[in-house]
């Protein structure tokens, strides 16, 4: 069974290797850097259709970091 440790780790793991800003990836969402830098420093989840479109940003299957494909 997948864990939210383990979502939100894989959810930091692809921003910080997205090699975009905070910044770039937050005006792409249409939120805040501060948001974007919660995502990314694992003290906040995003709300379900901003983890789509963050996921579309990153460009990576949501199963990848669900760990649905597993």
């Amino acid at each position: 069974m997948i864990t939210l440790t383990q979502i939100r780790e894989r959810l930091i793991e692809e921003i910080n290797n997205s090699g975009m800003t905070r910044k770039e990836i937050a005006t792409k969402l249409g939120i805040t850097s501060q948001t974007v830098s919660g995502y990314a420093y694992g003290k906040k989840m995003p709300a379900l259709d901003t983890f789509a479109n963050l996921c579309k940003v990153l460009d990576v299957d949501p199963a990848e970091i669900l760990g649905t494909n597993e």
